[in-house]
């Protein structure tokens, strides 16, 4: 059992909860004025988008038919 999923919508959905939450949480606390709230989530959001644009960017394509058994997908 892996302790993180790798797979493209689990990372992304996990990546939408995470800023959602904290910017949730941020504006319950009336912390989203001070320029240090601001600062971690601005990097935080940076470090998100730079890890799933890696990761896209490693992802290969799969193809899910053989190479032996051509089908026609004309119809």
């Amino acid at each position: 059992m892996k302790l993180f999923p790798l797979s493209t919508d689990a990372i992304a959905l996990i990546c939408v909860t995470l800023i959602t939450l904290s910017i949730f949480i941020a504006g319950l606390l009336d912390v989203l004025d001070y320029i240090i709230i601001k600062g971690v989530l601005f990097i935080a959001f940076g470090t998100m988008f730079v890890f799933a644009v890696s990761y896209a960017l490693k992802n290969k394509r799969k193809e899910n038919r053989l190479k032996d058994t051509l089908q026609d997908d004309s119809h």
